[in-house]
């Protein structure tokens, strides 16, 4: 499979948010809770006391280079276990919505379409004031808010494969319901499913995002980026770095999220024209 020049540049990307996430701790200059009204409000490129901030300083004195990478760390853990738990949950319903039909697939499918009658945002903005902020709880209300969309996609796709020969064909042979969910169909879908759980990926961190900015999602001093950037809206004429680099990390790996998902997409489609 031939891969495109500007998607290995936009997997690169990826890669180097990822590496920066998981070795927050070692890339950091300075730790991004501690705090000096002596630093506060420095622009990038300040150097004080032989220490350099790169990044410049927020209102309380943290360095801001440590806080985004802290702030990646956050937001790309969130998305990626509220996109885990979304995908088990939305998967499981869907197959078994598409393999036993009936009153069952009835039930569920009508739910997911209750939950898609509702805005996303706003389920998650009343699910969280509801039972509070905090990372816990940030993942539970975003994995139980968007699994309908993995429902819808995993029902369609196993009704398809369910009336393939080969699947009579295990039935015949004495092959429970689990074992040819597990072994037959769930292969034969998991490309549409990885399709969605690419674009859900990027919809994760602007949630996250979001609510944090809210206050509603990962609470100070805790890092996270709309939290540095909700902070930061106060000081935007005379401190516009607290918004724009943050600002500009989001949108950059949510754009990369976005574009390697619709190159995955054209791929795993099978009406998009072959290259």
């Amino acid at each position: 499979m031939r891969i495109p020049f500007l998607i290995w540049c936009v997997l690169v990307v990826l890669g180097l948010f990822v590496l920066a996430a998981i070795l927050a701790p070692q890339l950091a200059p300075f730790d991004p809770l501690r705090q000096s009204l002596l630093l506060r409000l420095k622009p990038p490129g300040t150097i004080m006391g032989g220490r350099s901030f790169l990044l410049g300083t927020d209102d309380l004195g943290r360095d801001l280079l440590s806080r985004v990478l802290w702030g990646a760390r956050v937001s790309l853990a969130v998305a990626a276990v509220a996109v885990v738990v979304s995908l088990v949950v939305g998967t499981t319903l869907g197959l078994v919505a598409g393999w036993f039909k009936g009153t069952t697939a009835i039930v569920i499918m009508r739910s997911v379409d209750t939950m898609l009658s509702i805005p996303a945002i706003l389920l998650a903005v009343l699910t969280v004031a509801v039972l509070g902020p905090g990372f816990l709880n940030l993942v539970v209300v975003l994995g139980l808010t968007r699994w309908p969309r993995y429902t819808r996609v995993a029902y369609g796709q196993t009704l398809q494969v369910a009336a393939l020969p080969y699947i009579r064909a295990a039935e015949m042979a004495g092959c429970s319901s689990f074992r040819v969910l597990w072994r037959h169909v769930l292969p034969n879908i998991a490309g549409p499913l990885l399709v969605v759980m690419t674009a859900e990926f990027g919809l994760m961190i602007l949630f996250e995002a979001g609510l944090s900015f809210l206050g509603l999602g990962i609470q100070p001093p805790a890092p996270s980026w709309g939290s540095i950037m909700s902070a930061g809206r106060a000081y935007v004429e005379r401190a516009w770095w607290l918004t724009v680099f943050p600002g500009a990390c989001l949108f950059v790996l949510v754009l990369c999220v976005n574009m390697a998902g619709d190159w995955l997409r054209d791929r795993v489609d099978p009406r998009s024209v072959s290259r």
